[in-house]
């Protein structure tokens, strides 16, 4: 699907320290520490590394001099050139002020954003602000063929930025559809590098979850460079962060590094202004009750509440597009009181047959295999009958591979046959009476 351009309000640029929102201290002491980790000696490289605009980097590293902890290194560079910029280093003061700063913390690098900070952009790119129409959605789910009132309840849905359960028999979809509402939101938000709450830093941004997207930032050549936005935020496509069986309750909790003494962001903030997808709902070790009880409030509320270390709770924005995916009927793994904080619950039944015999067509064109008419109607008068002419839109997909392996072990060309449905069939289900 073709991205548009975002029509989400960029988080300015700094324009003064002050503007940076953090205390002195902590942003001299990432600087000292920036320093002390990273190559870096001239102005317009910390500032690319501390993601700040180079007039207040260089407001910093003055007030840094100005106390003994960093020095002026003269103009010469290698060989006795002279050097484009200032190069600067640690004092023997600033280095013994770095080294202490590391040991209360190890973070180092972008500035974070303050949380208060951070809950203005989340408004400002909330999921909830996006509206998404039956074109883009129909369009978004590729290939998927899926009925036209299956449709007309995900529009609203997706668009209400609420919680969706999808639930219906395995191998119908309820996977692929929840890809598909994230590709039709199609747009893009800025992301934090880190967030700074109480002196605590947290980092967020996460290159396994947040897709960066390029952009035509000017190239970092000049003291007099100006940013478009605050670039202690990376600009992403809307994340989605996709659990399955193996989540638990301690993954949407803060993750404490008690080496480096920082927090790693949970699951769900990492996904806020995208989509959470807990998918098999009911394969977890915890119970989905257990599961949705943890949820309650940021569903209703729209807020989170996590813990530092030091037993010490505090809020965050939580806007995110929740969607449970289950094989079982809610009413066999929820009580009602969770049901109703679920705002909507959508059935994702099998195909019928004639959406079967599109999906079978679609497939087959795209896998370069011939169809056979006495092929498919051995398949849907002989096979199907055997399993109450139950339709799940899986099967063209394993139907049609078992065919085309089978073709490629023979040595055949890529076609169907009665046999070949007969041989991939038996591959599509255990018989029942095995006897241990």
């Amino acid at each position: 699907m073709t991205m548009q351009p975002s029509a989400v309000m960029a988080p300015p640029a700094p324009k003064s320290v002050a503007d940076v929102g953090l205390s002195p201290v902590l942003m001299r002491d990432t600087l000292l520490k920036t320093l002390f980790r990273r190559n870096t000696n001239v102005v317009t490289a910390l500032a690319r590394t501390i993601c700040l605009p180079v007039p207040i980097t260089q407001e910093l590293v003055d007030m840094a001099r100005g106390q003994g902890l960093v020095e002026a290194m003269g103009t010469l560079g290698p060989g006795g050139t002279v050097s484009a910029e200032m190069p600067y280093q640690l004092t023997e003061s600033g280095k013994a002020r770095a080294l202490d700063a590391l040991a209360q913390s190890e973070y180092f690098g972008p500035m974070p954003v303050p949380l208060g900070v951070y809950r203005e952009q989340v408004e400002r790119q909330s999921i909830r602000n996006v509206q998404v129409t039956r074109a883009q959605l129909s369009a978004a789910m590729g290939d998927l063929i899926l009925p036209q009132d299956l449709i007309s309840q995900l529009g609203p849905a997706v668009s209400s930025g609420r919680s969706i359960l999808m639930y219906g028999p395995p191998g119908n979809g309820k996977s692929s559809i929840s890809n598909g509402i994230r590709e039709a939101l199609g747009d893009r938000i800025y992301v934090p590098r880190a967030i700074e709450y109480s002196g605590q830093i947290i980092t967020v941004y996460d290159p396994i979850v947040h897709a960066a997207m390029e952009d035509d930032v000017q190239p970092v050549s000049a003291l007099r460079r100006t940013d478009r936005f605050d670039r202690r935020y990376v600009m992403c496509r809307r994340p989605t962060v996709v659990t399955g069986g193996e989540l638990n309750l301690s993954m949407l909790d803060l993750v404490h590094n008690p080496t480096a003494r920082t927090y790693q962001a949970p699951l769900q903030l990492k996904a806020t202004g995208g989509v959470f997808i807990v998918d098999d709902l009911g394969r977890q070790q915890e119970p989905p009750q257990k599961l949705v009880n943890r949820w309650i409030v940021p569903l209703e509320e729209g807020r989170d509440i996590l813990a530092l270390q030091s037993g010490e709770k505090f809020e965050v924005p939580f806007d995110t597009l929740v969607i449970f995916s289950t094989n079982f009927h809610p009413n066999e793994i929820f009580d009602q009181a969770a049901l109703r904080r679920i705002f909507y619950k959508i059935k994702v039944e099998g195909p019928n047959q004639d959406d079967f015999l599109k999906i079978f067509a679609l497939v087959a064109r795209k896998k370069g295999l011939q169809l056979d008419e006495a092929s498919l109607v051995h398949l849907l008068r002989q096979k199907y009958p055997t399993i109450g002419n139950i339709f799940a839109n899986y099967q063209p997909v394993f139907l049609i591979d078992q065919m085309i392996s089978i073709c490629d072990f023979e040595g055949l060309p890529y076609r169907m046959s009665p046999d070949l449905v007969e041989r991939a069939w038996s591959n599509m289900f255990v018989a029942d009476d095995f006897m241990a």
